[in-house]
């Protein structure tokens, strides 16, 4: 018995002694974290700074005008001058259509032209001396003037025998040949102008308001070495609705042999462009389920704040509402702060 009350106090004495002793390390712990003081971490000085974003979309040349070559009226080729491939200039004969029957016609109208212009001088002279009357006169006068409008018809028809290049242009394969007969709906071969060709391809939406006439792009076709240059012409006058994207067309001067019309091409852009860009690092940001945030100091304290983004770069991000120009965002120890802890920054870097 007496055996059993000495361990039971053993016992005793030792839970107390041990409690004694958490006790104290536990004040002991306390007063180190105390004495750690603020929390060390990194800084960032906002300021603003110059940014586009570079983005690359496709697009087509194509050439600057393309007309597919057709007869206004039916007929049998009695002259045929297109070379394949070749060039030509504007208004050259490139097909000519049987027309002896209009000519025939013309010659007929024109003599009786020079038979009513002799009626008529002879009712003139006749109407001086009240030969004939007022009447008679201008029947003959009437007369001329017919002729006069049925030969510049068949003059018109005529012309329409004869097919030219509406500009000067690359004429590409024919599918007639001399002799065949063509009707208006045949097309005899298509004629291109190279000299100067067209850029197209589109753009994101939120990137309608910055392409305007006049903008320069810079491009490279497929298996090209070289970047060439095209200046913006005009743009579609509303958003595709289905990719919203919007249509811009370009001219391209230059005249090199990789620029073949059909070809795919490959856009470069600068965009969104702003020069007074607030940018922080990107290891700032802290992503929620909500928005984001970067965390400010104010005065000695940290402050969660919500902030909107925009364009990125590999080593920043651009703010465009929540901070402003001299604020200072964390940028190391970002898991060990918890909103308006003391925190003191070591180190402050800002942009270059």
């Amino acid at each position: 018995m007496h055996s059993v009350l000495r361990f039971v106090g053993i016992g005793l004495t030792l839970a107390v002694l041990v409690s004694c002793g958490k006790k104290k390390e536990g004040a002991g712990g306390g007063n180190a974290q105390k004495a750690r003081g603020p929390l060390a971490v990194d800084g960032f000085v906002v300021s603003p700074r110059s940014v586009s974003e570079n983005i690359e979309v496709p697009g087509s040349l194509l050439p600057f005008e393309e007309t597919p070559i057709r007869a206004e009226v039916g007929g049998r080729i009695v002259q045929l001058n297109i070379q394949e491939g070749g060039q030509v200039s504007e208004g050259t004969i490139m097909v000519k259509l049987f027309d002896k029957d209009l000519q025939a016609q013309l010659r007929k109208l024109q003599v009786q032209l020079q038979i009513k212009e002799k009626t008529e001088e002879r009712s003139a002279e006749l109407l001086k001396i009240n030969g004939i009357s007022q009447q008679d006169y201008d029947l003959s006068a009437l007369d001329v003037e017919n002729l006069r409008a049925d030969i510049e018809a068949t003059k018109i028809s005529i012309s329409k025998t004869e097919i030219r290049a509406p500009y000067k242009g690359t004429v590409g394969l024919r599918s007639i040949s001399l002799g065949s007969y063509i009707a208006p709906a045949d097309i005899i071969t298509t004629i291109r102008q190279v000299d100067k060709l067209k850029l197209e391809f589109s753009i994101p939406e939120k990137y309608a308001k910055e392409i305007v006439k006049g903008y320069v792009v810079s491009f490279k076709v497929d298996g090209g070495d070289n970047y060439h240059k095209a200046t913006v012409m005009a743009t579609e006058n509303s958003v595709d609705a289905n990719t919203r994207t919007l249509k811009v067309r370009a001219v391209v001067n230059e005249n090199h042999r990789e620029l073949v019309p059909g070809v795919f091409a490959k856009v470069n852009l600068q965009l969104g462009k702003d020069d007074e860009a607030l940018m922080v690092p990107t290891q700032s940001i802290i992503p929620t389920a909500r928005n984001k945030q970067v965390i400010v100091l104010r005065k000695d304290s940290a402050s969660y704040t919500v902030v909107e983004t925009g364009i990125r770069d590999s080593a920043f991000v651009q703010i465009l509402k929540g901070v402003k120009v001299g604020d200072t965002v964390i940028t190391t120890g970002l898991m060990a702060i918890r909103p308006n802890i003391k925190i003191k920054i070591t180190r402050v870097s800002r942009q270059r």
